[in-house]
């Protein structure tokens, strides 16, 4: 399987055909908070009104560098493109991160372009959850036929190959179109971002502090620390951690998921934290780090997009953003021999949540390359960006949660009412919220 270039041409171009859509999708892994980083940082400045965001926006719109997905056109663009202002709805975004390494990436050697990371994040349609699914980059899948990159033609479809081939194959577009077969999903937003721009995101944001449980001595990657503690990581050293397999879990792709999970959670913490969204040059810094180094798709290049989905994203509670993986399990023969098998069943019942976007649970399994944080802070379900009023009346159901006081009643919450529904826990799916302090397990 280590022949990425497709063999077989043909001049023939289908044409895109679509699974049932699910409504537009949102957003998050080492690149899902970038493109959450660059839609709050673009919102702060653009919606100050101050003068400094006619210049940022002049700015960051010149370092954008876009690519057409397959059915993208201009006027698709001048249709999509929303006014400035919330997005409406919810929204699909595919976000990868491509292993192409350089000086600057810190693994010059390394000359594959692969797309390593693979998430897609789904924004509810009505605004009130997001959830980023990891897709393992080894996973077996269906490669669709995808486009050439002259333009010229198409190249074959493949039965089962690993879902990080799709990049080298057909580029972006390629590793879009399989995602939408594989899930069900329309996804007209895409970003592609490479281990520089994690470097100059890290470094933008000031840091993530990473909760580890034991020493790590990675050699591959080249993350090292000596013992169990909390690590504020940024540059290289994040990148760093982002890469090591072989020193957390069971030192395969699967456990290095739920390790990148627990940066995940925890940027997405500092992002929506008052330090950061009230600092507008770290936000400037932020927003130009993520423009400067990822390739958008035609739509998701519109600053009015990027802003009108920031000012959704950045309302969302922090517990109603969760990380999971695919379902996906190992030790398979025939194809999957040394790969990823998907777990059908409970990928379908993950995806049919979505497409509803019914409420869903997690088991409390966040996956064998991670664990709880003994020493996580008990408010950790509680916003840091959204302010507490120590006045505010108190929920009887959960005493830490503040309640609006002008909100309307629920009547269902009325005493004698139904009971809100239980969300249905999905068993064996692995993942967290970001509300969740986990650190990453060690296998040492």
């Amino acid at each position: 399987m280590s022949d990425l270039r497709p063999r077989t041409r043909t001049r023939t171009h289908p044409r895109r055909v679509h699974a049932a859509r699910h409504g537009r999708a949102r957003k998050s892994d080492a690149a899902l908070a970038v493109v959450k980083v660059m839609a709050a940082s673009l919102a702060v400045l653009l919606v100050s009104g101050v003068s400094l965001g006619a210049i940022a926006v002049a700015q960051l719109s010149g370092n954008i560098e876009s690519v057409a997905l397959v059915g993208d056109d201009e006027a698709t663009q001048s249709v999509a493109a929303p006014a400035l202002g919330k997005f409406e709805g919810g929204f699909n975004i595919l976000v990868v991160g491509s292993d192409v390494c350089d000086k600057e990436g810190g693994c010059a050697d390394r000359q594959a372009e692969l797309n390593d990371v693979t998430m897609l994040i789904h924004v509810a349609r009505d605004q009130s959850s997001a959830v980023g699914v990891s897709i393992p980059r080894d996973l077996v899948v269906p490669i669709p036929s995808c486009p050439q990159e002259d333009g010229e033609g198409y190249y074959s479809s493949m039965s089962a190959r690993p879902i990080n081939n799709t990049l080298a194959y057909g580029g972006l577009a390629c590793t879009v179109l399989t995602v939408e077969a594989l899930t069900g999903f329309d996804i007209p937003y895409a970003g592609l971002i490479t281990f520089s721009g994690v470097i100059g995101m890290s470094n933008a944001v000031g840091g993530v502090p990473v909760c580890i449980d034991g020493p790590i001595n990675d050699r591959y990657s080249g993350f090292v620390r000596d013992k169990a503690g909390e690590y504020t990581l940024q540059g290289q050293d994040a990148l760093n951690f982002l890469r090591t397999r072989h020193g957390v879990g069971d030192g395969s792709d699967l456990g290095r998921i739920s390790s990148q999970q627990v940066f995940l959670s925890s940027l997405v913490r500092t992002i929506k934290s008052d330090s950061t969204l009230t600092d507008p040059s770290k936000l400037f810094a932020i927003a130009t780090a993520a423009t400067s180094n990822m390739k958008l798709s035609t739509q998701l290049a519109n600053l009015n997009t990027m802003v009108s989905m920031s000012l959704v994203l950045k309302d969302i509670p922090l517990d109603r953003i969760t990380f999971v993986q695919y379902p996906g399990t190992v030790g398979q023969g025939g194809v999957y021999s040394g790969k990823v098998a998907p777990i059908t069943a409970q990928a379908d019942a993950l995806f049919a949540k979505l497409a509803s976007d019914e409420p869903f649970a997690l088991a409390g399994h966040t996956g064998i390359g991670s664990t709880e944080n003994p020493d996580a802070p008990t408010t950790a379900s509680v916003d840091p960006a959204v302010p507490v009023d120590p006045d505010a009346p108190v929920d009887p159901v959960d005493p830490e949660a503040p309640v609006d006081p002008e909100a309307p009643a629920d009547p269902e919450a009325a005493p004698g009412g139904p009971a809100a529904p239980t969300p249905e826990v999905l068993s064996g799916l692995a993942g967290q919220t970001a509300a969740d302090y986990t650190c990453s397990k060690s296998n040492r």
